[in-house]
């Protein structure tokens, strides 16, 4: 459903998002169009897209004269997917769990695209409505909707874009065989894997996906992608469509791409960073950057760096929803670019929270944070949900960053750490769930049911990996995000 002035100024519930009749008319009258347009591009079916709890891309399709009915009307899935475990084993929430009941997924027409790599298939995410055309409560990309409209209502709005980090393997079976022998962020990697880095470029040009750079990463087989920034709606989308165009076109090279957050147990895992910059709409001259052109920490506004303190100030319980698998924590320790310490950064690849300013000149429009704590087992809506939600509380706080950190914080002695408050984030998902259950904010900002479903699953998935080896960790984990 498109937004109204009434659900952008209020922006209390999901409610505000509920489907109508006339609303109904006009999305089927809009997908009518849309299907004759892909119908004569090919397309025969459409994947309806939503991210669960546990972080797994979930679908059902819909032939492509079936839209214009799916658009109006939905298409019926269980609410039970919420508390799906990576292995998909279902456990129960005191809001969700069991077989009963009917949700109706709508596709959202605004980003729905022909997938390049998947010839004959279009893509749109999924919007996940009850019967009666209220929103689901557990509906992601309604809770990230609810969050940006309550930032717009105090005048601000937020650029987003996530890092895609995956690491390409040889062969059809479980195990990891890298797919390139080259050094580390070697042109040989380039070299090695060149056709299928020219058509993992094309599909994204062709599904309409501005990329920034590619470029070989760390770990063997590994490379990563970055995209332009969006408002955070887009950019989850566009995250969605970016691994599952990377998975598509490794398939059909005979690859496999994996995003795990730990490939191998004795390796290096795959980020999920994110970088966010904030921007003030009621100016006279257009939107302004609040993290450039200030007198505060590295140019930041007042409201940049409160923003910024937000999101610092919540970390330990924002990897519940960041860092959300057990694999997450064989990846984020100390002195491996994972940012295992709660501080911020100048340009410091070991904070969690990285500054960039950007080159001399282009500063005003290129300045951002980057969290980088943060992998791609996360559901990308939620996570900009919570990461919004806590720049958000810093916003209203007016809260101040500490000073900050120009190395890297494990090298630095443990009484300098402590007088300077640079703390270790959770070492475990187990300390991630506590500190998240015990933070209001977050859990008001999500609501009640999200925020159950959260720690149900993660528990769940804590029981499901109880004593095991990294090793098995890292097998159990390495196909499934």
């Amino acid at each position: 459903m498109e937004q109204t002035p009434e659900t952008a100024a209020g922006g209390t519930g999901l409610e505000a998002y509920a489907l109508g009749g006339r609303e109904r008319t006009r999305l089927g009258g809009r997908a009518a169009e849309a299907a004759r347009r892909l119908a004569g591009e090919g397309v025969v079916a459409v994947a309806l897209t939503w991210v669960d709890v546990s972080g797994i891309t979930r679908a059902k399709t819909v032939p492509v004269e079936r839209l214009e009915l799916a658009a109006a009307w939905g298409v019926g899935m269980s609410p039970v997917f919420d508390v799906f475990l990576l292995d998909d084993s279902i456990v129960s929430g005191r809001y969700i769990g069991g077989p009963a009941g009917d949700l109706r997924l709508h596709p959202v027409l605004e980003r729905l695209v022909p997938m390049a790599a998947l010839p004959g298939w279009a893509h749109a995410p999924a919007l996940r409505y009850a019967q009666d055309g209220t929103p689901h409560p557990l509906d992601a990309r309604a809770v990230l909707r609810r969050e940006t409209d309550r930032l717009a209502a105090g005048g601000w709005s937020v650029k987003a874009a996530f890092e895609v980090e995956w690491a390409v393997s040889r062969g059809g079976g479980d195990d990891f065989a890298p797919a390139c022998k080259g050094p580390a962020y070697g042109m040989t990697r380039v070299t090695e894997l060149a056709g299928y880095l020219r058509d993992v470029l094309g599909a994204l040009q062709r599904t309409g996906v501005t990329v920034v750079q590619l470029h070989p990463e760390y770990a063997a087989g590994q490379y990563e992608v970055s995209v332009a920034a969006e408002a955070p709606l887009g950019a989850a989308d566009t995250t969605v469509l970016v691994r599952e165009t990377i998975r598509a076109v490794s398939i059909e090279h005979g690859l496999a791409a994996s995003f795990s957050p730990k490939v191998e147990a004795g390796s290096v895992g795959n980020g999920g960073h994110v970088h966010l910059s904030l921007w003030r709409e009621d100016t006279g001259d257009g939107p302004a950057n609040a993290m450039a052109g200030g007198s505060g920490p590295c140019g930041m506004t007042a409201a940049g760096e409160a923003f910024a303190a937000g999101i610092l100030r919540r970390l330990p319980a924002l990897l519940a929803v960041g860092a959300p698998a057990v694999a997450s924590y064989l990846r984020l320790v100390p002195s491996h670019w994972a940012s295992a310490f709660a501080c911020w950064g100048l340009e410091n690849r070991e904070a969690a929270l990285r500054f960039v300013t950007g080159a001399e000149g282009e500063r005003a429009t290129a300045a951002n944070l980057e969290v980088k704590c943060l992998d791609a087992a996360a559901n990308p809506y939620l996570l900009l949900a919570a990461l919004l939600a806590a720049g958000r509380d810093g916003l209203g706080a007016g809260l101040r960053l500490p000073e900050p950190v120009d190395a890297d914080p494990a090298d630095l002695p443990e009484e300098e750490r402590s007088a300077r408050g640079i703390v270790p984030l959770p070492a475990s998902l187990d300390e991630a769930v506590a500190a998240f259950e015990a933070d209001g904010v977050l859990r008001d900002a999500l609501g009640e049911a999200v925020a159950d479903t959260v720690a149900t699953v993660r528990r769940g998935e804590i029981a499901l990996f109880d004593g095991a080896t990294p090793e098995h960790i890292a097998a159990v984990t390495r196909w499934r995000h």
